[in-house]
């Protein structure tokens, strides 16, 4: 089984819709893909309906989350989308995603850069804005070469020049909500250095004993030391270990698949889910 845990469509930050996604999974040679838009379950429905037969579906979504001071990302698999409080702070955190990302365009033309709102919004579309976006923008502009480059401290990483923050959860707040609803946690690419400052392992043995299941450790922002010390780590803390690519698209170089997870640990995830289960594809067209 060829299993990729994290994915991201137009719902939220990506460039498939979650129909093209399934289906360029399937292309891709995956038997299971998870959609993992920020604090969004919108693309679920869509992603459903056109699940291709031999493909399933697992419903998540990637959570903000901050811990003193640090951002950090939460993916949440297999949660009820209906438990009340756990939907009233994705809500929460979407709703603060315009206010702050027109405040960093504000920054941005403080800093001498030709970008406006309507240049934002028009990449953004109907998905839930965020800093990929004013990213793509400022590549449009010619000021960064890729995406990559606009998560400095020149631009749009924690604390840069442009930065703004949001609401975001706190992990611990975050462990426990999705529990609540029947989810499964797992900490995404939680050693991202080129991303900004990270939690400190210490940190993630508390999340541990709070209840976290797991941490990704196979990612493009992970190199192979950091990941054989994030899998010795997992090891001490019993700790689930999961692969994904965290595709975003044309956003990213990555491609679905290129990053997996162990069948184990997926069969894991899923006997400790109770929210909601995985869907297995119903035979969706391979075409649009």
């Amino acid at each position: 089984m060829r299993i990729d845990l994290h994915t991201h469509s137009t719902a939220s930050d990506g460039t498939d819709t979650p129909a093209e996604l399934v289906r360029g999974a399937a292309a891709a040679g995956l038997d299971v893909v998870a959609l993992t838009d920020h604090d969004s379950t919108r693309g679920h429905a869509e992603a459903i309906a056109a699940l291709p037969a031999g493909l399933t579906l697992v419903t998540g979504a990637e959570l903000s989350c901050r811990l003193d001071g640090v951002g950090l990302h939460m993916l949440a698999y297999l949660f009820d989308p209906d438990e009340p409080e756990l939907a009233r702070e994705r809500e929460l955190v979407r709703d603060d995603r315009v206010p702050r990302a027109r405040g960093m365009v504000a920054r941005l033309q403080e800093l001498g850069v030709p970008i406006d709102w309507g240049q934002v919004a028009r990449i953004a579309g109907d998905g839930s804005v965020g800093r990929p976006h004013i990213a793509s923008a400022l590549m449009e502009l010619g000021v960064v070469e890729t995406v990559s480059d606009a998560f400095t401290p020149d631009w749009l990483a924690d604390g840069g020049r442009a930065y703004v923050e949001k609401h975001e959860l706190d992990p611990f707040d975050a462990i426990r909500l999705v529990k609540a609803a029947g989810g499964v946690t797992v900490f995404a690419h939680p050693a991202a250095v080129k991303r900004g400052e990270t939690v400190p392992e210490s940190a993630i043995a508390a999340l541990a004993a709070a209840g976290l299941d797991g941490i990704e450790v196979d990612h493009m922002d992970h190199d192979g030391p950091t990941r054989t010390r994030l899998r010795g780590l997992a090891a001490d803390l019993g700790l689930l270990t999961t692969g994904s690519s965290d595709y975003h698209g044309s956003r990213k170089t990555v491609q679905l698949g290129e990053y997996t997870t162990d069948p184990e640990i997926y069969g894991e995830i899923t006997r400790r889910a109770t929210g909601a289960f995985p869907v297995p594809g119903a035979g969706g067209s391979l075409r649009p």
